[in-house]
């Protein structure tokens, strides 16, 4: 029979440290697999759900797919949902009844806050030495769950739970747990120090952040955490391709927020500073693709800056560097998946140029 355990923690972790970092610095959902360690034991969840059933379990939203957040019930069906997620709805997604009235289920939302803090805090008790097996240890009454601050893993979960939330339109959701996230992360800091690890970890969560209050309208906030990322990432080595990509976005992401409310010099020197970054990895790094793509277009950025402040002849200058950039570029089998983004990309940067052309040849014509 198969034991119910914690739907994200894995079997065995035997490098914990890298777990948010990947999850956040990504956007991906997934946690790493379980290597099969059979020297740890699998905790079982306080709520007894197992991982079959926990991504659409009961304390999930049907249409977010993600924990409720403002848990909501339907009248007269009684099905629950994000308040969110169903107020954009006329008719319960699940049965098509009429929605008549939503009203606010604060007893399953404070079972929601329990079971994430629950969770978040299952440490697995070891195995003793008599050679047991990890399946018997666990079917065993006298093991233990030992629950302590285990914020690594609650992070992985969060920064999880927050990108279903954000797909799917949810900011609120999104922003509450990635701000849970970022202060789990800040208080291990104030712990450990700044470690490379965890400037890491928070730089890409303060980044999502940042995206959240992007997509919900409030530029200030979003500049805010956009900055606070930098500050983190730029304390780190610049040798991890991983970290250098996260801090150039976030630095291009703060020259678009310039660039829309107009400060076209402050836009410009965040993308120049991006693409600074993005130079100093291609000279250690020139054989990667996806990082020459990344020059190409920070190149763009700056040259689109340059044209509206009347540079122009920097401006084609930067659009032809990061042409002979792509046209140059040769991608390997296990990069064809790079080439729509590259032919994109380059037709933009043609296109840039052909523009100047044609004004040159309209301007010179009697």
């Amino acid at each position: 029979m198969t034991t119910p355990v914690c739907p994200f923690v894995r079997a065995a972790r035997p490098d914990d440290t890298g777990s948010v970092k990947k999850v956040a610095a990504s956007g991906s959902e997934a946690v790493r697999k379980d290597s099969g360690d059979t020297a740890t034991v699998s905790p079982k969840c306080p709520f007894g759900y197992d991982s079959n059933n926990f991504k659409l379990g009961p304390l999930s939203c049907m249409i977010c797919q993600a924990l409720l957040f403002d848990s909501t019930k339907c009248i007269p069906c009684s099905h629950l949902f994000c308040k969110v997620c169903i107020s954009r709805f006329k008719d319960c997604p699940l049965c098509g009844a009429d929605i008549e009235n939503l009203e606010a289920d604060t007893n399953l939302q404070s079972m929601v806050d329990r079971f994430i803090e629950g969770h978040a805090r299952i440490k697995r008790a070891h195995v003793d030495t008599n050679g047991n097996g990890a399946g018997e240890q666990a079917s065993n009454a006298d093991n233990k769950v030992i629950y302590e601050d285990v914020s690594l893993d609650r992070g992985a979960f969060l920064v999880q739970q927050a990108m279903r939330a954000f797909r799917a339109q949810n900011i609120e959701s999104a922003k509450c747990r990635l701000t849970m996230c970022a202060e789990d992360i800040q208080d291990q800091l104030d712990k450990m120090g700044n470690t490379s690890e965890l400037c890491s970890q928070l730089g890409a969560v303060l980044g999502m952040l940042g995206d959240c209050c992007r997509a919900m309208g409030d530029a200030a906030a979003a500049t805010h955490f956009f900055e606070e990322s930098v500050e983190f990432l730029t304390k780190l080595p610049t040798d991890d391709m991983e970290i250098t990509h996260t801090l150039s976005v976030s630095l291009n992401k703060i020259g678009d927020l310039k660039y829309y409310d107009g400060d076209l010099q402050a836009a410009r020197s965040y993308y120049f500073r991006s693409l600074g970054v993005r130079r100093d990895v291609i000279k250690n790094h020139p054989e990667v693709a996806s990082q020459i793509l990344d020059v190409a277009v920070s190149l763009a950025k700056v040259a689109d800056v340059d044209r509206t402040l009347g540079k122009e002849d920097l401006a084609v200058d930067g659009f032809q560097e990061a042409i002979k950039l792509l046209e140059s570029l040769t991608l390997k089998s296990e990069e064809a998946g790079l080439e729509p983004r590259r032919l994109s990309v380059l037709e933009f940067l043609k296109s840039q140029v052909a523009e100047k052309q044609s004004e040159t040849v309209s301007s010179a014509s009697p």
